[in-house]
């Protein structure tokens, strides 16, 4: 039998990832912790500027703890246009053999997702349709992350001052780079420090050499600039291995 997903684990969690969870944010995160049993760990929620957005992988546990029978999805080839990477989709959600099915529609194009997934409008309009179904179907009220559109063309990503020719220099400069990064965004600097890692490809940061290093924080600064929410959710997918290392 799974462990129940408690209120207080994901109530110290959230505080750790956010640090200030509003009364009305403390409410809905009870809620949606006992009655739908949504893991801040399992990358079931997220805060985004003060508001909880579920992700696709908590609505698809929900439905599979609820036993759903079944999920359609087709295009609407009327407001589908391949040539101009514009698609949309309809989901039907059966959560038994008997029921008539809650529908949910969900749309993309260039204009109205991230840029890094710009190419896949197809698959995000599916995954958009489908959390849509789920949402009515299990009477989830609030929205799913993917969900979220783009965000307003941002200024010129933030790039690396010119760097010392002293090695050590060059390292604390590297290193106070990323750490303004994490502040300036409100990061979790160990989920950080695992996307680093894993990036890099090493199994702890200090074997990366420098120059991954410096590419790693470029990445991050530019990502964290021009599109926060989708970062958020990249180092969301961490939080196994953080929870697993406390």
């Amino acid at each position: 039998m799974k462990k129940l997903v408690t209120f207080e684990a994901n109530r110290r969690l959230a505080r750790q990832l956010w640090h200030q969870i509003s009364p009305a944010g403390s409410r809905a995160l009870r809620e949606l912790t006992y009655e739908h049993q949504l893991s801040i760990a399992a990358g079931h929620l997220l805060l985004l500027e003060g508001r909880w957005y579920v992700s696709h992988t908590g609505l698809l546990g929900l439905a599979r703890r609820n036993r759903c029978a079944g999920i359609h999805v087709r295009p609407v080839q009327l407001f589908c246009d391949p040539t101009a990477h514009r698609w949309t989709f309809e989901a039907t959600v059966y959560k038994s053999k008997t029921c008539k099915g809650f529908v949910g529609y969900g749309d993309a194009d260039p204009s109205n997702i991230s840029y890094l997934v710009q190419g896949a409008e197809m698959r995000v309009a599916e995954t958009r349709a489908v959390n849509r179904a789920l949402r009515k179907a299990y009477g989830i009220g609030i929205c799913s992350v993917e969900e979220i559109g783009a965000r307003a063309e941002p200024q010129e990503p933030s790039k690396l001052p010119p760097q010392p020719t002293n090695g050590n220099s060059k390292g604390r400069t590297v290193r106070d780079r990323l750490c303004q990064i994490i502040r300036q965004y409100q990061l979790d600097a160990n989920l950080v420090k695992a996307y680093a890692t894993d990036t890099c490809g090493v199994k702890a940061l200090r074997e990366a050499t420098r120059e991954q290093v410096e590419n790693f924080v470029a990445h991050l600064a530019d990502w964290a600039e021009k599109d926060r929410n989708a970062l958020l959710c990249q180092l969301n997918s961490y939080l196994g291995q953080k929870e697993g290392a406390a």
